[in-house]
Formats: structure tokens, sequence, C-alpha cells
């Protein structure tokens, strides 16, 4: 493990970065606001299936 070696990648990482547009931040929260949506909705179909089948 070479620190000074990853201290310079992590660097280089975080001088790339930027920080998102308001537009591009929204975008990005619809999206996942929908897939958490989506495995709710669907865990809760199979919670409903499993309750109606027999034991």
């Amino acid at each position: 493990m070479n620190v000074p070696k990853d201290l310079n990648s992590y660097v280089r990482v975080l001088k790339m970065a930027s920080t998102p547009s308001r537009e591009e931040f929204s975008q990005i929260a619809k999206i996942a606001g929908a897939g958490i949506l989506l495995v709710g909705v669907l865990g809760f179909t199979i919670a409903l299936v499993m309750g109606f089948l027999p034991a």
C-alpha cells in the first residue's frame, strides 16, 4: 500500500469532481425517488401476495 501514491490519486479525483447544477441534482433526485418508490411498491405487492397464499 503506497500511501503517497494513493493520496495523489484521491486529490486528483477531488480536483476533477464538480458540484452538480440544480437541474442535474433535481433529475438525479427524481430518478432515485422513482427507484425507491418502485422497490417499495414491489415489496408491498410481494407481501400482499404472500399474505393471501395459504401457508
